[in-house]
């Protein structure tokens, strides 16, 4: 499974399992804004990235 964030020049979004999440709170860190049709536009300098989720990130902590 992939999960996706957002940087920016100076800050660092969370990882999120789907791309549609990670593009909802882009805003928090600046890296982007939902136009009024819902689609990401991502300022300049904005770069995503994406990873495979790590082994075993699901099971909880004992």
């Amino acid at each position: 499974m992939r999960q996706y964030r957002y940087i920016t020049k100076n800050r660092c979004g969370k990882w999120y399992d789907a791309l549609p999440l990670a593009q909802a709170f882009a805003g928090r860190i600046g890296a982007g804004f939902l136009d009024a049709a819902g689609t990401f536009v991502p300022y300049r300098g904005t770069v995503l990235e994406i990873r495979q989720k790590p082994p075993g990130a699901d099971k909880p902590a004992a």
